[in-house]
């Protein structure tokens, strides 16, 4: 496999990851909107999976740049 389609590779996983978070607090909606500290939670817990995604997102495209040049 190419380093090519090693970098697409992971970006689809991360893409697939967040669609996952997302489905899954669509999911969970109504029954956490009985309660705000459990909507928080929700969306916390969705928003914080989806930065950390990001977060290790860039930072393989950071090492990738860095290889690069």
């Amino acid at each position: 496999m190419t380093k090519a389609s090693l970098h697409l590779l992971k970006g689809a996983g991360y893409l697939v990851s967040t669609a996952s978070a997302i489905l899954l607090a669509i999911v969970s909606w109504k029954s956490a909107a009985q309660s705000p500290l459990l909507v928080a939670c929700l969306l916390g817990g969705a928003a914080a999976s989806i930065v950390g995604m990001l977060c290790r997102w860039l930072s393989y495209e950071i090492e990738k740049r860095k290889e690069e040049k």
